[in-house]
């Protein structure tokens, strides 16, 4: 059973204080040099990117129709559920790793190794595929040639020089990357509030006739395409009406994906229990008011069967005579992914960071520079990693393999509220979820009902992925475990 041991918050609070280390000697702390502001610039930088550019024509067109609005709106819903419970459990718990260390103080190590290895998945499959976005954007931007920049490149050598570039800044320093950052934020917000605004002048009802199209079966048909609650059901795969707007919420939740990297911010952060929660409610709740806006602007200016899928918001301008509005969008979209890889390399080296620190992974990548205060080494291993999968991984179906990793740890961190709160009532709670256990198990379900609206191929390369990862951990991660080795030495010194 020592594979369910927990961690106590006691040694998890040590840790971020930088009293930890273990036998291979402390692995440094963290600086705490950010406000909430940061942290909401962090959310929206990782928050609003691919999404909302590409996946809002894709799901209209075929999935939807103008209720992808709706679509967005239950994904908002979804995903605000899950911050709720992550703003307490950041406020309570304040560490790097997030999820990873809350499952770490609450159900154990394994499930705890499990969700960090699910969201390695997440944020390097998540910086590849927007790195390869990037890419194709800026090739298409300034017309480089399509050999070295966009899909049909056999090395997309623009996006090994964003995910260069971008580490650098990330091995730098927190605060250089916040400023950064917000830079960028400000430019892609300005413009999505733009494309709301002028968008509204040329909406159309018609468009938006019927707003709910009649359901109809899917083109796909049965197999690995279809979702998994259409094969356990025994369901024919469908497409439009009520079905087709829950299987788009699935897909673009998508668009909600990464902003629990502020979470992951929290040893970062001066004052967490305040700051944390403030990050976390104000990321979602501007998310999903420009997300809302930015879709229905889309579906009321062209008919949803006319959408450009590959770049849905700038086509709508062309098509309603506003050509040069489409290099606005397109100045947005490289702002907006160009942020995302940035707090994806962050998010992605602070959960390796405090594995290692744990020992699961080797405690000397996870060092902290005296220097910049970041972990170097850790940044350096996982933008190599994301720099090979975007040079050479092509995009199709990434997305909803990001998409069912999110869910997972969210799913994971929902149940880790109840459960914390009734193993450990005295811990001090600067945010509580109300009405809890309700909302967490809400929480919970919904993420589990996305999940089962995602396609068995999804499934498939999820369960493969996760496979490797309990290889991983008994081979390394167990024998090495910082936890299993301090409660085995007072049990060694006993019976010797």
């Amino acid at each position: 059973m020592d594979l369910f041991r927990t961690k106590p918050v006691e040694r998890i609070a040590a840790d971020a204080a930088g009293e930890g280390g273990g036998e291979g000697g402390p692995v440094g702390r963290l600086r705490r040099s950010l406000g909430a502001r940061h942290l909401v610039g962090f959310g929206i930088g990782v928050v609003i990117g691919t999404g909302i550019f590409t996946l809002t024509g894709i799901e209209a067109r075929d999935t939807a129709g103008p209720a992808v609005v709706l679509s967005f709106a239950v994904a908002g819903v979804v995903a605000l559920l899950a911050a709720l419970c992550y703003a307490e459990l950041a406020s309570s718990v304040p560490t790097a790793g997030s999820a990873y260390s809350y499952a770490y103080a609450t159900v154990g190590e394994l499930i705890a190794w499990i969700i960090g290895w699910d969201l390695f998945l997440e944020f390097a499959l998540g910086a590849a595929v927007v790195a390869r976005g990037w890419s194709g954007y800026v090739g298409n931007l300034l017309d480089l040639p399509p050999s070295l920049f966009g899909e049909e490149a056999p090395v997309n050598v623009g996006a090994i020089l964003i995910v260069v570039v971008l580490t650098v800044v990330a091995a730098l320093g927190i605060r250089e990357s916040a400023r950064i950052t917000s830079a960028l934020v400000v430019v892609k917000v300005a413009i999505c509030v733009f494309v709301v605004v002028a968008g509204a002048w040329f909406v159309r009802g018609a468009n938006l006739t019927p707003f709910v199209p009649p359901g109809r079966s899917s083109d796909s048909g049965g197999g690995l395409d279809q979702p998994l609650i259409s094969a356990v059901a025994g369901l024919e795969p469908a497409v439009f009406g009520v079905g087709g707007v829950l299987t788009a919420a699935a897909v673009v939740f998508f668009s909600y994906t990464g902003f629990e990297a502020v979470a992951n911010l929290s040893e970062e952060t001066k004052r967490p229990s305040r700051d944390v929660p403030l990050g976390l409610l104000g990321t979602l709740g501007l998310a999903t008011a420009l997300y809302i806006g930015v879709s229905f602007v889309l579906v009321g200016m062209v008919d949803y069967r006319d959408i450009d899928p590959g770049a849905p918001i700038a086509d709508a301008f062309d098509q309603v005579g506003l050509g040069w509005a489409s290099s606005l969008v397109s100045i947005a979209a490289v702002a907006g992914l160009t942020s995302v890889i940035l707090v994806d390399l962050i998010t992605m080296t602070r959960i390796g960071f405090a594995m290692g620190r744990d020992g699961l992974l080797p405690q000397a990548v996870a060092r902290v520079s005296p220097r910049t205060g970041t972990p170097v080494r850790m940044t350096l291993l996982f933008a190599a990693l994301v720099l090979v999968m975007a040079a050479f991984v092509p995009l199709a179906e990434l997305a909803n393999l990001v998409s069912i990793g999110t869910l997972f740890a969210f799913l994971l961190v929902s149940a880790a509220v109840p459960v914390l709160r009734w193993t450990r009532p005295d811990l001090e709670r600067p945010f509580r979820v109300p009405f809890s256990p309700v909302v967490p198990l809400l929480s919970a379900l919904a993420c589990l009902y996305l999940m089962a609206n995602l396609s068995l191929e999804t499934w498939l390369r999820f369960l493969l992925w996760l496979a490797l990862g309990l290889v991983v951990y008994a081979a390394y991660g167990y024998r090495h475990s910082r936890l299993r080795r301090e409660d085995a030495a007072p049990r060694a010194a006993g019976t010797a």
